[in-house]
Order: C-alpha cells, then structure tokens, then sequence
C-alpha cells in the first residue's frame, strides 16, 4: 500500500483520484457504512469481485477518521492485496504519518509518502528525480515565482492569484485545524491556550523557541508550551528545525527553531523567504527520504559565538550541505565559511532571492557559493 499524508489542501485527495480506479472516501455515508462493515462489505461496495481488464488501484480518502483504521486496512490487504491484484492508497493527516513511527504491525505492508505543496522544482518539471536524485536546474516563469513568493505552495491559493481568495482561504483552513482537527484528531481540550500559540507562532516563523519565554507570552508552563506546540505541529501548522550538534563546539544543543508551513502571510520579507526556502527543504529531505535515497533530515547550526548558518541538510546521518537564504547580498558570510570548513560538507550555497536564474548545477561546486534562489530550488524536489 501508499500512504499518504499531509496537510490540508496541499492535493492529497486530487491526486490520489488522479491515480484511483476505485474510490471510497471516509466522508461519504455510504462508503463509511461500507468500510464499518468490514473488508468484505468494502470489497462488494467497490465492485472488486468481478473480473477487470486493469488492476484496480483503490483509495481509501481519509481513512485515519475510522478509529479502527489500521485494522480494517490490514485485514484488507492481506485479503485482496497482497496477492497483487489491487493495488491500495490510503490518504490521512499526520495520524498516518506518526503512525509509522511506533510499533507497527502493518511492516511490510505498505510505503509512507509525505505530501507538500507546490514548489519551484515541481513546478519546473512535474516529474520523480533523476536516478542521481539532484535534478537539472529549469527555469519557471516570472509569473509563476512571483505567484509561489506571494501565495504560498497550497494549490488553490497558487492557481487563483487572489488576495481576497487568499485571505477567505486562510482564515477557513486555519479555524478547520485549530477546531475541528485539535477536537477530532487530538485528546487536548485547551482550545483557546492552542488559538493563542498559533497567532504568537504566526509572527516568529525563522525564530528560535525558547519554552521558557514561549510559556511566559502563553502564563502557562514550558511542559505544556512545548506539548502544544508540538500539537501544531502534528496538524501541519509549522515545523520544529533542531540544531545540528555533532562536531560543532560550543553549539546550541536545546533550542529549535521554528517554521510556518504557509509563508504566504507573513508580513516580513526576509522571514517569508527563509520560510519558503525551509519548506522546500523539508520537502526535498522528506521526499528523499520517502523514495529510497538514503535517510536525510533539515537542520541549522549556531553557536555560542553566535555564528549561524540557516540550514544544514544530512544525508545518512552526515553533513551533506549548508544553506544560507539572502535577499540580495552575495557576499559571503563568514558564518558560512566557518562551519562548511569545520564540517567538512561537499556544498555550501548562499542562496540569493534577487539573483536571476542561471542555467548551472549549483551541485558541481565544492566551495561556498552565491546561487540564484531560482536555479537552486529547481534542483531539489
């Protein structure tokens, strides 16, 4: 089986119909009583028993709402899939994906996908990497840049280029996550403490947390600040970066930083573009990792010195390359120098916002370079 999760409206169920020969939506009446009837019920309901010139390809559309969801698609697998003749796609939220983590009594069964928004390298050339993983750099349309910097990667918000659109679409998925899916999805009840958090958390994105201080702005505790934190992380609000720790002295061992997943909103420049440079670089370290190139995650370095570098990316476990997000400047910062030299990484790109597009893999180069923030991301994921 695939699974996939990830936030709301990023195109899960858009693209998991694309795929689908057979459909069946947690939402809909009588799919659900379907599915609560059991695999058999789903079978017949699908129409899986008679005989078909292709292989059905079947979705189960929110299936982490059924509070028995891991059972019923175990048992169905192992019934109508496993023998190859269906092939299974389950969509869900980040229910499925922390499911993963656990013990896990579906191994073997099926292969977790990540889902993000749009991104510059998607939008370039809407296909899988190459074999060798990091893509040709391809150029997107001015409009289409200006379109992803100034609406945000979900799709809808992207394709209609609409302040007020915007606007309408914000405020509804924000009160669908921080109510419906904190009722329905978690066991926490402090529903205004979170609603504050969120709007604190809306104007730090790029900043380091501090529980203590975090807890403080909130008049609770640091146990609670990070637990709901966490909460909004869990629901796709934003993501925690940590320090890279290893081989750095002196380094900030504790204190992550952390990141919207919708840059469209916010008001300061510099903190949009760090932003949007994080997501494509968790959606490229996610989107690796999930394809079978190796294990990568999303870090950033500083030390006590109060030198700082954006962003590291590991790959196995080791320092790959390092991410330095600028407006304009295309000197290069010390900072940058300093911790691609200690850490020995093969790349360290200084990526520039208002450097146009050249037609060049900023992946030949060994020393630590200024690169177009447009050539840069059209080679990740």
């Amino acid at each position: 089986m695939a699974f996939l999760s990830g936030p709301r409206q990023s195109g899960k169920t858009t693209l998991a119909r694309a795929i689908a020969t057979k459909y069946l939506s947690w939402d809909d009446a009588g799919a659900r009583a379907a599915i609560v009837a059991g695999q058999a019920a789903a079978a017949r309901h699908l129409d899986l028993e008679t005989i078909s010139d292709q292989r059905p390809i079947v979705v189960f559309d929110e299936i982490h709402k059924n509070p028995k969801w891991k059972s019923f698609l175990k048992g169905f697998f192992d019934v109508y899939a496993d023998n190859g003749r269906i092939g299974v796609i389950a969509t869900g939220s980040a229910k499925m994906d922390i499911y993963r983590r656990g013990g896990d009594s579906m191994m073997g069964r099926y292969f977790p996908y990540r889902i993000h928004p749009f991104s510059v390298a998607e939008i370039a050339a809407p296909s899988l990497p190459p074999p060798e993983m990091v893509r040709k750099s391809r150029p997107i349309p001015d409009a289409e840049w200006e379109a992803l910097c100034a609406f945000g990667g979900f799709p809808e918000p992207f394709l209609r280029r609409d302040r007020r659109f915007l606007g309408r679409w914000t405020a509804l998925r924000r009160e669908q996550m921080l109510v419906e899916d904190v009722r329905s999805l978690t066991q926490i009840h402090e529903l205004e403490q979170i609603r504050i958090l969120a709007d604190l958390l809306s104007e730090r994105s790029g900043d380091q947390i501090v529980w203590q201080s975090l807890a403080t702005d909130l008049s609770s505790d640091p146990k609670s600040a990070k637990l709901w934190t966490e909460i909004l992380v869990y629901l796709y609000f934003g993501f925690l970066v940590k320090p890279w720790t290893r081989g750095v002295a002196n380094s900030l061992r504790k204190t992550p930083k952390w990141f919207l997943r919708d840059w469209s909103g916010i008001r300061d420049a510099g903190k949009r573009f760090e932003t949007m440079i994080a997501c494509h670089l968790l959606k490229a370290t996610e989107g690796w990792t999930d394809l079978g190139f190796g294990t990568f995650s999303l870090h950033y370095l500083r030390d006590k010195q109060k030198r700082e570098v954006d962003f590291l990316v590991s790959r196995d476990n080791v320092p790959w390359f390092l991410v330095e997000a600028k407006a304009s400047d295309t000197k290069i910062t010390p900072a940058l120098r300093h911790f691609h030299a200690g850490l020995r990484t093969a790349h360290a790109f200084q990526v520039v916002r208002d450097m146009p597009f050249v037609e060049a893999d900023c992946f030949t180069v060994a020393d630590p370079v200024a690169v177009p923030a447009r050539t840069f991301l059209s080679q990740l994921l």
